[in-house]
Formats: C-alpha cells, sequence, structure tokens
C-alpha cells in the first residue's frame, strides 16, 4: 500500500492549514480555541491572518492545531502512543475510523494537558522551559523573591575615611 493511498482516510489529507483554521474557527470561536489549544495567538487580538502566519511559522503550535482538528473537531479516537509520535498530517488512520460530529466543548472545561510524549522526561527540561524552573533547586518563586530581596537591598555606604586610613595622608604636601 502506498503512502497516498494510506492518507485518503486522514482528514488532514489535502486540507490546506487556513481552510482548517477557518473550519474550526466558525464551529468553536475564539475563546474554545485560546482555552482548549492554549496557544497565545488565539489569546491576543486573534485574527485569522495573524494565527495564520503564527501556525504556518511555528511547528509545535501547527501540530497541536492539527491535533485540535482531528480529535476535538472530527471527533476520531485518540491516537496510540506510537502513532502519536508522528506528525497528525502523517498518521495512518484505521478505514474503519470515520469522523463523527465536531466534540462539545464548553468554556471553562477545558483538561488540564498532559504530556504524552516519550521525549519528554523526569530529567530533561520541556521545551517551553516549564519544568526547567521547578526542577532547579528552590521554586521559581523563591528565586523570584531572593532576586528581588538582592536588587532592593542597600548597599552599604562606606565611613568616611580618618587621616589614619588615608594612604596619602603621610606624604609630602
Amino acid at each position: 500500500m502506498t503512502l497516498e493511498n494510506e492518507q485518503l482516510n486522514n482528514p488532514l489529507h489535502g486540507l490546506k492549514l487556513d481552510t482548517l483554521l477557518n473550519e474550526v474557527f466558525d464551529h468553536y470561536g475564539w475563546e474554545i480555541l485560546a482555552e482548549y489549544t492554549n496557544i497565545n495567538c488565539f489569546k491576543n487580538k486573534p485574527s485569522l491572518e495573524s494565527s495564520l502566519k503564527f501556525l504556518r511559522k511555528t511547528e509545535w503550535a501547527r501540530e497541536k492545531m492539527e491535533r485540535f482538528y482531528l480529535y476535538q473537531f472530527k471527533n476520531l479516537p485518540k491516537a496510540d502512543d506510537e502513532q502519536y509520535e508522528i506528525p497528525p498530517r502523517l498518521r495512518v488512520i484505521p478505514a474503519r475510523q470515520k469522523p463523527k460530529d465536531p466534540a462539545v466543548l464548553i468554556l471553562g472545561q477545558a483538561p488540564i494537558p498532559t504530556i504524552r510524549s516519550s521525549n519528554f522526561s523526569d530529567n530533561k527540561p520541556s521545551s517551553h522551559g516549564r519544568d526547567s524552573r521547578s526542577s532547579s533547586k528552590g521554586s521559581y518563586k523563591d528565586k523570584n523573591e531572593q532576586g528581588f530581596a538582592r536588587r532592593t537591598e542597600k548597599p552599604e555606604r562606606s565611613k568616611p575615611a580618618s587621616a589614619a586610613s588615608n594612604p596619602y595622608s603621610e606624604s609630602p604636601k
């Protein structure tokens, strides 16, 4: 079986990113997209043009949006761990799995994101830097407070030098 035949059942096959974004936006709106994908281009003054520009330039965000399209908008069963490692556009979706009606998503009820990729481990910080703040000695809040204390400390002022401590006091005048 060729790669093209395997991809025929993938809803992303032949779908342009702007078509994908338009379909999802028309159905859910910016608020749901912002909450469920946690991508900032949907949170701060979102527009179709700026979101498309960001998604085209940023691979991780585009893949996250494609996963959202497959598993929320097309309501396909979640990918197993092996398929999850493959980018959404290259995943093989079995012929028995057919797209369903979009999932009903309610504002304020987005699940807490979990890390499924085997690329992340306890010893390795995430690519977003979230783990690196908490995994080193002390929490981020503690380090921030320490830094604030260092910046606000008043330096000790040196006391006026007495004649004995003046190195030029013995020099000829």
